[in-house]
């Protein structure tokens, strides 16, 4: 009975000392201690800072998620064009965020005020940057059809407001991305108290613009150095808190190495990626993201399988609904056949006789609207007729240059400025800004980043294994007759024999034009073409297939071509659950 007691005894004593054990461990974890040392994380007292509360992304303005997965790109079917360029491979694709319409002619609307505010036209400085990002109205215009109305007013009118914008080039829709990305951002800090209130509107200038990367690399110098917006963990501007600030040595984390911006005191510090509150870029998305997202199999899964590969982003062979409430309807923007954009006059016709106002049409199974019909839309990728599997099937892409932070002579990252903006002239003549005050200036990665690296060995990766010196039909890398006396290849060696149209300005600054007039040329492919995807309201219903792909110039536009953006995803692949069965 004694020895019975005894046990009990202990046995309580035993479990006394796992549960506060336990409550021990658990009060250490709630007070952020390190894993790695057992000390205090977040300590006020100044020590390691982390952002242990964040919990997911943000999705940033108007996307959805798009769960990435394996998927078969391209397909053999209905190859009536004899390209060729769309065989089947598996890629693997990351989620991502994507877009639920394209770019609406009221968000480019609005990309151009801020542009027209910000850096005016009629200041010589910025007489180009508004003109280079509008888009080409005369895209509208055909010889033989009367279209002056769209010509007019399509962009600007308020009754095509929610319309798809056209007319926007590649290197255009480019441009859009970053500029949404550093737009997007700034509105996050300054809800954060990290900017001066509404001083996106009221203090922005040419001198004073929010460039994302700029601020993490430099946040004191970020919008002209005006510590008056730029403010640190959410302090109110005062002259008195800039002058406290200024007496505490605050330093910029690109040169401290830390977040902790004011001596020991760990409340005043500037936002970092560290602090989850940076959202990734807004981009183009890569053509097996957009095929992935078009195709949407994810809607056919069931089990660890897809039922079937889609013809269209919906669904089914045909493009009529066979919904009982909408029978008949038609499930995207595209013609008919010819002659016919539409159907007649009245019920079952597509509603539109050139592009639509966005979600007009059921969205497919990621949520995305138009993914087949309304406008084709420019991808990231350089084209080239073979997507090349062996050499990458994970996140594949073909068009990086790698560029890095350019480092003035005082060690610190250099920014643009009105007189050392860059501008481009495009081989049609049309001047586009390369960059914009206040951002960081780039240049090429070099050797410093190259050397004895396995995965990339240059800057220039756009015609890796296709198009390079190794892959050129007159093979002979490395001898002496390589190129010409500079080292570049000579025309008659180039891979791709394209037209090679070139703009230049004569002694008395007029433009002067150079058209390729050689009848020679047996390609239109070369590292300036870029591939769109998806049919538009111009072509037939061949052309709806995610799988299809076509390219185009990059610095030319159409009354086609459209766009949407997309963001990567970090950290997990999904918020949700996992079934067995596609439950949405």
């Amino acid at each position: 009975m004694k020895i019975n007691k005894v046990m009990s005894t202990r046995l309580l004593l035993l479990l006394v000392m796992a549960v506060s054990f336990t409550s021990c461990s658990k009060k250490s974890d709630s007070k952020g201690g390190s894993k790695a040392t057992g000390w205090k994380i977040n300590d006020k007292k100044g020590g390691f800072q982390y952002a242990s509360k964040f919990k997911k992304q943000a999705t940033g303005p108007g996307l959805v998620l798009v769960e990435g997965g394996t998927f078969t790109m391209g397909k053999v079917q209905d190859d009536v064009m004899h390209d060729w360029n769309n065989t089947p491979n598996q890629q693997h694709v990351q989620s991502f965020y994507m877009d639920e319409t394209e770019v609406t002619n009221m968000m480019y609307m609005e990309y151009l005020d801020w542009l027209k505010r910000v850096f005016p036209p009629d200041q010589e400085n910025y007489k180009n940057i508004y003109e280079g990002a509008s888009p080409d109205t005369l895209v509208w215009r055909n010889r033989l059809g009367y279209n002056e109305t769209m010509t007019n007013n399509y962009l600007r009118h308020p009754a095509y407001a929610e319309y798809p914008v056209v007319g926007v080039n590649w290197i255009q829709a480019t441009e859009f991305a970053k500029w949404r990305t550093d737009r997007v951002n700034e509105k996050m800090l300054e809800d954060q108290r990290y900017l001066k209130k509404d001083a996106k509107v009221t203090d922005v200038s040419g001198e004073k613009t929010f460039s994302t990367e700029a601020y993490l690399a430099s946040p004191s110098t970020a919008m002209g150095g005006d510590s008056e917006i730029v403010l640190q963990r959410g302090q109110k501007a005062t002259k008195k808190s800039s002058k406290s600030n200024a007496a505490s040595g605050s330093t910029d984390p690109a040169a401290s190495g830390a977040s902790n911006t004011s001596g020991n005191s760990p409340k005043n510090v500037y936002a970092t990626r560290s602090s989850g509150l940076i959202l990734p870029d807004y981009r183009l998305p890569t053509e097996a993201e957009w095929e992935y997202a078009a195709a949407a199999d994810v809607g056919q899964r069931e089990y660890n399988s897809y039922k079937g590969q889609k013809k269209y982003p919906w669904s089914g062979s045909y493009t009529r609904s066979g919904k009982r409430q909408v029978r008949g309807d038609q499930l995207a923007n595209f013609k008919q056949g010819k002659g016919d954009y539409g159907g007649i006059a009245g019920w079952s016709d597509d509603g539109a006789d050139i592009t639509n106002k966005v979600k007009s049409y059921p969205p497919n199974d990621f949520g995305l609207y138009d993914m087949a019909g309304n406008v084709a839309e420019w991808v990231a990728d350089v084209y080239r007729p073979i997507v090349d599997d062996e050499a990458n099937d994970f996140n594949y892409y073909r068009g990086n240059v790698y560029m890095k932070n350019k480092i003035g002579e005082d060690g610190k990252v250099e920014l643009v400025t009105a007189e050392t903006q860059q501008f481009d002239t495009l081989p049609n003549g049309k001047i586009v800004a390369r960059n914009f005050p206040g951002q960081i200036a780039q240049v090429p990665v070099d050797e410093n980043e190259t050397y004895l690296r396995q995965n990339f060995d240059k800057s220039d990766n756009r015609n890796y294994r296709d198009g390079d010196k190794q892959s050129s039909r007159y093979f002979k890398f490395g001898s002496s007759e390589e190129g010409d006396e500079k080292g570049k290849m000579i025309d008659s060696q180039r891979m791709y024999d394209s037209p090679k149209h070139n703009v230049s300005v004569d002694s008395l600054g007029s433009m002067v034009r150079k058209y390729d007039h050689s009848n020679k040329r047996t390609t239109l492919v070369n590292d300036d073409v870029r591939v769109y995807k998806g049919g538009s309201w111009r072509d037939r219903a061949y052309w709806l297939d995610p799988a299809q792909r076509r390219y185009f110039p990059q610095d030319m536009a159409t009354d086609y071509i459209g766009f949407r953006c997309a963001m990567s995803r970090v950290g997990p692949k999904s918020d949700k659950k996992k079934s067995p069965r596609n439950r949405r």
